[in-house]
């Protein structure tokens, strides 16, 4: 190869990493962070980006998990006044998504959560405690087939501010929670085939809100 065409492939190469070692800061500065705004408000829970599902034990060798797809409600939160946080979410029974169809027809079904009587999952918080910075316990009740029965959420905020880059109805200022339960479903009338689906139901909640009064 002529000298002059290896000295021109060296100056564009070493141009290249020049320009690479200039874009490193700015891929840094682009990088995933955790918004740390104060999540005081009252949210409208967006149901494209909040889910809930469940774990439950299957014939003692395996878990299955189930999810629901269609979640509203609001919550307020007050980190001055804890007293004044209220949450309200409702679930669409129906919206059950167990990745099989004849199991979903199945759970949906009079044995289970008979969708056709009782369409609404509903939950209501009635108080906060407050165990740290991000967390706390939610006390409220849980309506599963018109059956009502005290539960505990373990809650943890995940994050708050604004979030200018989403187009409405999903940006503005946001905040989300993860929360975690377990129920017995035979309190709340499911007790078919005992024998081979679990009794304790983990239960798992995944809620982004949008804020509409600050």
């Amino acid at each position: 190869m002529p000298h002059y065409r290896l000295s021109s492939l060296l100056k564009t190469a070493t141009f290249c990493l020049g320009l690479a070692t200039l874009a490193a800061p700015a891929a840094q500065a682009a990088a995933y962070r955790v918004a740390n705004g104060s999540p005081a408000g009252t949210y409208r829970i967006d149901p494209d980006h909040s889910l809930a599902w469940f774990t439950v034990g299957h014939a003692g060798v395996a878990v299955v998990t189930g999810r629901f797809d269609k979640m509203s409600g609001t919550y307020t939160v007050d980190p001055a006044d804890v007293a004044k946080d209220r949450v309200t979410v409702r679930i669409a029974a129906s919206s059950l998504d167990t990745n099989l169809a004849a199991r979903d027809h199945d759970l949906q079904g009079p044995d289970f959560f008979n969708v056709r009587e009782y369409p609404d999952i509903d939950f209501t918080g009635t108080r906060f405690r407050s165990t740290g910075r991000k967390t706390g316990m939610l006390y409220g009740k849980l309506t599963i087939r018109g059956v009502t029965h005290p539960v505990v959420f373990h809650i943890r905020e995940i994050g708050a501010g604004p979030v200018t880059a989403l187009p409405k109805p999903w940006g503005g200022y946001l905040s989300g929670y993860e929360g975690t339960a377990s129920i017995r479903r035979s309190a709340f009338g499911m007790g078919a085939f005992a024998g081979m689906i679990g009794d304790v139901v983990h239960l798992h909640v995944n809620i982004e809100g949008v804020r509409t009064l600050p």
